[in-house]
């Protein structure tokens, strides 16, 4: 899974190593999430920022929402049947923001000025993480469903190819086996012919969960709770058999572009939203130079 984020910052990948710093754990093998994917293929330049110099980006209050709910969403699953109601869902939210911000101490900033940017005080924003937990129940009964894992950690290594990481936000398997992957989203659904970028990641997920568990996934099912949809797609082995060709050249596209040091700047109605702009050569920016050994250590590329 990847939490849902607003376009200003998009959706945090949780599947990047962490920072190589003094005392930080060990980076992980070069890999290629969903997410990261995404910015390639929105902007190269955009995808240095984020995987190759990750600089910091300003919280959002989105980004925020999406990360408190998914995590109400998992513990709800804690509970025992019967006992996973609307009253249980927001009576997670407080703690689970406070465990929030004990991870992330940057969210709390939001509210430093008394509301976040659109004036909203904490209270009034919890109440509407509320809401869209509330909207969740109109979708699924949590009651009926006894999921094998949620927040599981996925990756499947591509014969010379790129390792693919993700985290899926919930996996039923059904008593015939049957297994469905399960993302939720605290955004809107796509418009009608918009729905390439969210098939893609879920049949990114699919591939993975294919590759890993050699089970072909029955079912791929977005969440929406801004809007109360559900997008839903039963995978084919050649679709998947098609996303793993994107997917490997994609790799090919990020590594050669690596290696000529060549992030070119992609222009859309999505750059309005990019925290980078005054990096950028498309809006009079200069990028800092590359951190060194950054290329080889996050994309396995020898500058």
């Amino acid at each position: 899974m990847t939490t849902t984020a607003d376009p200003a910052t998009g959706p945090p990948d949780r599947t990047a190593s962490s920072p190589d710093a003094p005392g930080a754990r060990p980076s992980r093998p070069p890999a290629l999430s969903p997410s990261r994917a995404n910015d390639f293929m929105q902007c190269p330049l955009l995808f240095r920022f984020r995987a190759v110099d990750r600089l910091p980006e300003p919280p959002s209050s989105a980004a925020a929402r999406g990360t408190l709910v998914h995590a109400v969403l998992e513990r709800l699953y804690d509970a025992p049947l019967g006992e996973r109601t609307p009253e249980a869902a927001r009576g997670l939210l407080p703690g689970e923001w406070e465990r929030l911000v004990e991870v992330e101490p940057r969210y709390a900033e939001l509210f430093s000025a008394g509301g976040d940017a659109e004036g909203q005080p904490l209270e009034t924003w919890l109440d509407g993480a509320g809401k869209l937990l509330g909207t969740y129940f109109t979708l699924e009964d949590p009651n009926r469903l006894q999921p094998e894992a949620r927040e599981l950690a996925v990756e499947s290594q591509l014969e010379d190819g790129p390792l693919l990481r993700g985290i899926v936000d919930r996996l039923d398997v059904a008593p015939d086996g049957a297994v469905r992957v399960v993302d939720y989203k605290s955004g809107r659904s796509p418009r009608p012919g918009f729905e390439a970028s969210a098939l893609f990641q879920m049949r990114f997920y699919g591939l993975v969960v294919w590759r890993e568990r050699g089970v072909l996934p029955k079912m791929l099912q977005l969440v929406y709770l801004g809007d109360g949809q559900v997008l839903r797609a039963e995978p084919r082995e050649r679709e998947l058999e098609v996303t793993e060709a994107k997917v490997r050249g994609l790799w090919d596209a990020i590594t050669t572009a690596a290696r000529r040091g060549e992030f070119v700047p992609k222009q859309s109605k999505l750059c309005g939203w990019c925290a980078h702009q005054a990096l950028c050569p498309a809006f009079g920016g200069t990028p800092p130079p590359i951190p060194a050994d950054a290329l080889r250590r996050r994309l396995g590329v020898e500058g």
